[in-house]
């Protein structure tokens, strides 16, 4: 039988969890009740308080005692997330339900970050209406709009509950039972914008001819953080990053930023890389009125009506050059870096809106005098959309990887 855990703060909401219990078991499904709630004495959780503020190391009594609520949520909230970290390695876990508000929504989404994908997840959030990014993260959590506050049990939240209860369980019963239909294939990850589509589109279907399923990211901030966050946990082993464009959006301040992390996963974990510069002549914002001041005499050009792009200059190029060398060269594993010489992106191209050359030679000349001398660069008098460039990048990836992942044979001195 899949086994439900429902994650949430029983002190406060303990009449809904009692009802959402009642639900899956009905449903067909065992419970398991973990009660972070600090304030709940005695707990009707299987996994009460103290048991949690434990798992993070903590003494519960402590933490109910302390007249700031902040340090005791996060205490519990690193309890919650150990707890259901156990769970799911011990098989008690097909699928994690919570609800709350704000604060209930960050504990239990913490918890249910720490699980693989494909692990179903679903929070009923007063949150969800809104900008629910802190809470999804990169992971596949489901939220669902509470519509009235998460305060009893009465007509509307009755109605949202159950189904809430209904589609846990359901899930929970298909995850538990699971079987691919897919053959396994070895999985590579790749960036794309539209400005680069044509490109990433034939490189893909060059190396899913050779035998790879390709998982196309669109570089939107949350996209490169997905890539990386299945590369962390291991389903990707290859990344194809021909549109590193949301370094640009870091650098100078855009709306689809990465984070300051991106574009060192791969190299971190030892995953042959192939990196190209696609659209870093730009920097992303929403509609024009949203462009910040600053920015009013840059080269704007108007995407659609929610996306405004931005040159970027050749002084920023520049230092996306020295930036890329700089997270590049701390790479462990086999990597190549393309550089399309006719334009990096679709309007970046003799007579499209953004060509400028001096700022594309200054990325260029800064990437290359900052990678490490052992680092291939392979270099093409063509735009990034050629498929002749795509070509070169699908069949580097492919011989890469599998010099990659060629078994290593141990003999007398040293490795074949």
């Amino acid at each position: 039988m899949a086994t439900v855990v429902l994650l949430g703060t029983l002190d406060t909401k303990g009449p809904e969890y009692a009802f959402l219990r009642d639900r899956v078991l009905e449903a067909g499904c065992e419970v398991i009740l973990v009660d972070a709630g600090v304030l709940s004495d005695p707990s009707p959780g299987d996994i009460g308080p103290t048991e949690v503020a434990a798992a993070a190391g903590e003494d519960r009594a402590a933490l109910a005692g302390a007249r700031d609520r902040g340090p005791a949520m996060a205490a519990m909230t690193r309890g919650a997330t150990e707890v259901v970290r156990r769970l799911h390695a011990e098989g008690r876990l097909d699928g994690i339900l919570g609800v709350g508000g704000s604060g209930g929504s960050s504990l239990v989404s913490a918890a249910m970050q720490v699980l693989p994908v494909g692990v179903p997840k679903l929070i009923v959030s007063t949150m969800a209406s809104g900008d629910t990014r802190p809470y999804v993260g990169t992971s596949d959590i489901a939220m669902m709009y509470s519509v009235v506050d998460i305060a009893g049990i009465n007509g509307i939240s009755e109605k949202i509950l159950s189904n809430a209860a209904a589609g846990i369980a359901g899930m929970a019963k298909a995850s538990a039972t699971f079987v691919s239909a897919i053959a396994a294939k070895p999985l590579i990850g790749a960036t794309m914008f539209g400005v680069t589509t044509p490109c990433v589109t034939a490189a893909r279907e060059i190396l899913e001819e050779r035998g790879y399923e390709v998982l196309v990211f669109h570089a939107t901030g949350a996209g490169g953080q997905s890539m990386e966050a299945l590369m962390k946990a291991g389903f990707i082993t290859g990344s194809l990053d021909i549109t590193t464009t949301e370094l640009a959006d870091e650098l100078v301040g855009g709306v689809l930023s990465a984070g300051p992390d991106r574009l060192e996963m791969a190299g971190s974990l030892g995953l042959p890389q192939v990196v190209s510069l696609g659209a870093l002549d730009m920097v992303n914002f929403g509609p024009k009125d949203t462009v910040p001041a600053k920015f009013a005499d840059r080269n704007l050009y108007i995407h659609n009506a929610t996306v405004t792009l931005m040159r970027t200059t050749e002084a920023e190029c520049a230092e996306l050059g020295r930036m890329i060398a700089r997270k590049l060269n701390a790479a462990t594993g086999p990597l190549a870096v393309f550089i399309p010489l006719g334009g990096v992106s679709m309007i970046d191209v003799p007579g499209a809106p953004f060509f400028d050359a001096a700022a594309d030679a200054a990325l260029i000349r800064e990437l290359k005098a900052g990678l490490r001398p052992d680092v291939e660069v392979v270099e093409m008098a063509i735009p990034i959309n050629d498929p002749a460039f795509s070509r070169a990048m699908a069949e580097r990836m492919d011989a890469m990887y599998q010099a990659w992942a060629a078994p290593k044979v141990t003999i007398a001195g040293g490795l074949a």
